[in-house]
């Protein structure tokens, strides 16, 4: 009696089992029935199971049944190692970008951002439902590298109260939200999604400050001699660019973060000098790009005064031009640099920068009144600071005699120093910001960071990079995102003729001959 209904209860246990998986796909609303059910189902199972307890002995007594247990465990055993590596795999996973510009992967600078979150930020795309997928691959990357990451995909189609909420005004639109802080975007490229992410982490804009009135380069000319290209990274960086005639003014902005004087030509005017001073003494950042005394930015008298400013943070400018042989490039007047010192500047840094007309910015020995620059940029053993400059027009050689020096040469430096105790701005208490400091960086050369260079990737980067380090704004420093390549076949209408007829007739004929072939050897 008693094996007869432990035999009803065993069929009634599979039934109930079969049973909640039907319902889970037919009735998914009847979920959680169905989970009663198969709970139910597998008690009873298993009590019909310790039923039949002495068949079960008996039967693994036979030679058959240890055989049979034997390729079941082996079966079990790889079940086993499957799902292992399918567990490991899924929470410890290892992509690969094989794309030649790695377009499927994350910049540097995003990486970095991205792991410096210590606040959970939300993503949300709004946009119609069949368009996610152009938004999908490149916030999973995002997601990627950081759990404090989440991605929200709404259709303000179908969900009108959140886009209002959002004030949503067109399909495709982003939101980038971190404490409380909102950023919107109408784009899906890494730019603008990274410009925007560090947009929200910060709480105020910091400014960049282009000093005129010297012949300085302007930030936002579109020539080749301007700073345009620049402007626009540094403005994706979360930096404001203005222009500073300090000849106007009596001191520099409070609201200057960085204040850069890019190529002058005429010197600074003592009153500008002693500004720029008072500055740097209030925990200022100042960077200054001086191009040798030739060529078509000939000074017609040495820049005393802005000479005199650097000399006191121990920068010592070269009257040179640095000739570089090193054969990277066909013009020996276009330095070089492929490796640099350490520095937070150059951190990670190993892109190619080149200088088209460089003089030697050298730290001066032991410092200057405690403060001891650093070398951040050095060209190659190839080169020389050349000291005849009456002779680059007729040809140069290395003349140790006539004061030319053997390379590698330092062409930027870098230094801080505590600002002055009387004038430094007061740390707010429980204030996320580093203590302030006074930072100074100097170039041999401003050409390097105009238009005409920008496709040079290492030399905006490192320019923006040295604003980043005077803004002591360090999870900046990295390689910025790069544009999407333009790799689309270009084919002259022959060339398209040929592919045509080689894909519709000779190919096929070869494989037609390569038949008739193999059909004639076997007869």
């Amino acid at each position: 009696m008693l094996h007869r209904i432990l035999n009803i209860l065993g069929w009634v246990g599979t039934a109930l089992v079969f049973g909640a998986v039907a319902i889970r796909f037919v009735r998914p609303e009847w979920d959680q029935y169905a989970t009663w059910g198969a709970w139910a189902g597998l008690a009873l199972v298993v009590l019909y199971t310790f039923g039949q307890w002495r068949d079960i002995v008996e039967y693994f007594r036979r030679r058959q049944a240890r055989y049979g247990a034997l390729a079941t465990t082996g079966v079990l055993a790889a079940l086993a190692i499957v799902v292992g590596v399918n567990y490991v795999s899924a929470r410890q996973n290892k992509r690969w970008d094989l794309t030649a510009s790695q377009q499927n992967s994350l910049s540097e600078q995003s990486i970095r951002v991205l792991q410096g979150l210590t606040a959970p930020v939300k993503i949300t795309v709004f946009d119609r439902q069949t368009d996610f997928d152009r938004f999908r691959a490149r916030l999973d990357e995002y997601a990627y590298h950081s759990r404090q990451v989440s991605v929200e995909y709404v259709d303000p189609d179908t969900r009108p109260v959140v886009a209002k909420e959002y004030e949503i005004q067109q399909y495709g639109t982003v939101v980038v939200e971190y404490m409380g802080r909102r950023e919107r975007i109408t784009s899906d490229t890494e730019q603008d999604m990274t410009n925007a992410l560090i947009k929200s982490l910060s709480d105020r804009e910091r400014k960049v400050y282009f000093l005129q009135g010297h012949g300085e380069k302007e930030p936002n000319d579109n020539e080749r001699d301007g700073y345009s290209a620049l402007s626009g990274m540094l403005r994706r960086d979360n930096y404001a660019v203005e222009r500073l005639v300090l000849a106007q003014q009596k001191d520099v902005p409070a609201d200057a973060t960085v204040v850069v004087i890019g190529g002058p030509t005429t010197d600074l005017l003592p009153a500008e000098g002693d500004a720029l001073r008072r500055y740097l003494a209030k925990a200022g950042k100042l960077m200054v790009l001086v191009d040798p005394p030739i060529g078509s930015q000939r000074q017609p008298a040495p820049l005393t005064n802005l000479e005199a400013l650097v000399n006191e943070w121990g920068v010592a400018l070269g009257n040179n031009v640095v000739v570089d042989v090193s054969g990277a490039t066909n013009e020996p007047s276009i330095a070089v640099a492929a490796t640099y010192p350490m520095h937070a500047i150059t951190q990670d840094f190993a892109t190619l920068t080149i200088y088209p007309l460089a003089r030697t910015v050298e730290p001066v020995a032991g410092g200057t009144e405690g403060r001891t620059p650093v070398t951040i940029v050095e060209t190659s053993r190839g080169s020389w600071a050349e000291s005849n400059l009456a002779s680059l027009a007729t040809g140069v050689d290395m003349d140790e005699k006539t004061g030319d020096t053997q390379g590698p040469l330092s062409i930027a430096v870098a230094v801080s120093a505590a600002p002055d105790a009387s004038a430094a701005p007061p740390t707010p208490p429980n204030s996320n910001d580093p203590k302030p400091e006074t930072r100074v960086v100097v170039f041999g050369d401003s050409d390097f960071a105009t238009n005409a260079y920008a496709g040079v990737p290492g030399n905006p980067n490192l320019f923006a990079n040295a604003v980043s380090w005077l803004a002591q704004q360090e999870n900046l420093i990295a390689i910025r995102p790069k544009e999407a390549q333009d790799r689309r076949v270009t084919m002259t209408p022959r060339q398209q003729t040929f592919a045509l007829l080689s894909s519709i007739l000779l190919i096929p004929a070869a494989v037609f001959a390569a038949g008739i072939f193999t059909w004639w050897r076997r007869r």
